[in-house]
């Protein structure tokens, strides 16, 4: 029973690029040669000479999709074979954007044969007049992510069929390129039928000169027109640290930047309370700032880069997440944190105390909310608010009597104590002391400008106004929120 399959191109277009000894195989071949579309000038030509084809054009037709399409190809092509020894043959080289191809060698059950043919590329690269050498991506059309694109470099879409393939492509690329960005189609590159029309992106899809002979070329771009783009921030911070760079950025170290870190990171939380997306989209940046200056000192030092900081994370969010990742299973966000908890325990074996992964540094609020949550993680909680509200009480009661015995350091703490079980309290109606405590001074901040704007206007001295007075203007501004 024979499996033999042997895989011919057909070259980019024209028959005077088909090797003699590929024109030879086509013309002595006895029966049909298989081909994965008529749609090819090469084909037309042959035909005028006696070669006869069996296409694959009916499959495009009833399949959505390109791997569909090309699974179904493959499969064919095997049925055939185990009857008698048969000739694919491809437009273009068969080992350059065709995945037919691909999936026939990767068959243990057929014996596959490569015969040349004339790639497209050569002529392409002569057509556009530029040197792969100076870097070159090679994409389909057809399935590609924009993640992968280098627009750096050049920058050619194989595969660009039809209308809807470039308006995939045009639409991808408009989220990086302005839509007046010049793209260049070429048609059936090195041939008689040779075209090449550069048009603004935006254009892409308009255009009737689509087929399986298209291509789209992007010249590479300029870095100014990519500053979007990750590797531009890490380039600017590592200039700004570079010999010359910034005299401030270059003295900074980690330990001078850790304010600016709690700084930018209220000043998001202050966007976010205000539902301001501009403000959120700068101050985020402001805190990406923080993030991507630590990791260039971490580099400059040769301790650690921003590789290795979202290499860390990846894995870190892969392995805490084994409902998504693994087998898992976590239907509910109380599911899911009880699995993360789990799995950080695992990896924190070891460390000496349940509440050392609280960082001291926290501000105390959010401290000692964190410290009630790892120790109710072991039971060491109230089930119910009752006795939280009886402890919060008598913690008043205490900071009251220790007011009234005029004892400063009895005070003090007893004050303290007071706070922790308003931070327990809470905790349990699942409120956010911090964020509840900035909600409330951002309040004061506006009534008191409020204050402030109205008394100027009334031409008096606030320090000359009674407290009846300025609480009148309270109120009026409590009344306008």
């Amino acid at each position: 029973m024979a499996n033999n399959v042997e895989i011919i191109g057909l070259g980019a277009g024209d028959i005077n690029q088909l090797p003699l000894g590929i024109y030879r195989k086509l013309q002595e071949h006895e029966g049909k040669v298989y081909v994965r579309t008529l749609d090819h000038p090469v084909i037309d030509q042959l035909k005028q000479e006696g070669v006869s084809f069996d296409s694959f054009d009916e499959v495009y037709e009833k399949n959505q999709d390109f791997s569909s399409v090309y699974q179904e190809i493959a499969e064919m092509l095997a049925e055939a074979a185990a009857e008698q020894d048969i000739i694919y043959a491809v437009p273009g080289h068969p080992m350059l954007a065709e995945k037919t191809v691909q999936l026939l060698l990767e068959n243990d059950n057929l014996h596959v044969s490569v015969t040349g043919g004339q790639s497209y590329l050569d002529a392409l690269f002569t057509t556009l007049r530029i040197d792969p050498i100076e870097g070159f991506q090679f994409v389909d059309g057809t399935s590609f992510k924009r993640s992968v694109l280098e627009y750096r470099h050049h920058l050619v879409f194989c595969q660009v069929y039809d209308a809807f393939i470039a308006s995939e492509i045009k639409l991808t690329l408009l989220e990086d390129l302005s839509p007046e960005h010049p793209v260049t189609i070429v048609e059936a590159a090195g041939s008689s039928q040779e075209k090449v029309m550069t048009i603004p992106l935006v254009e892409l899809d308009q255009s009737s000169r689509l087929s399986n002979l298209t291509s789209v070329y992007v010249a590479p771009v300029p870095d100014t027109e990519l500053n979007h783009q990750f590797f531009r921030l890490r380039e600017v911070i590592a200039q700004l640290r570079g010999p010359n760079g910034c005299p401030w950025d270059k003295k900074q170290t980690h330990q001078s930047l850790r304010q600016y870190l709690l700084e930018e990171a209220y000043e998001f939380i202050e966007a976010v309370n205000a539902e301001d997306d501009d403000a959120m989209i700068e101050e985020i940046g402001d805190v990406l700032l923080q993030v991507m200056l630590h990791s260039q000192i971490g580099e400059d030092e040769g301790f650690f880069t921003i590789d290795d900081v979202i290499s860390t994370l990846t894995e870190k969010m892969i392995r805490r997440h084994p409902h998504v990742f693994g087998e898992a299973v976590a239907d509910t966000a109380e599911q899911v944190m009880d699995n993360w908890q789990k799995i950080k325990a695992e990896e924190k074996q070891g460390v000496p105390s349940l509440l050392s992964g609280v960082p001291k540094e926290l501000p105390q609020l959010t401290a000692a909310e964190e410290l009630q949550k790892k120790a109710a993680k072991v039971g060491f909680d109230w089930g119910s608010s009752e006795p939280i509200w009886e402890k919060l009480h008598e913690e008043l009661e205490e900071w009251r009597e220790a007011v009234e015995e005029k004892e400063t350091m009895e005070i003090e703490k007893e004050f303290g104590d007071f706070l922790f079980a308003i931070v327990n309290l809470a905790r349990y109606y699942k409120i956010n002391p911090e964020l509840s405590l900035n909600r409330t001074n951002t309040k004061f901040r506006d009534r008191f400008a409020y204050i402030e704007k109205q008394t100027a206007l009334s031409g008096k001295n606030m320090g000359d106004m009674t407290l009846e007075e300025l609480d009148h203007y309270w109120n009026e501004a409590k009344k306008m929120e």
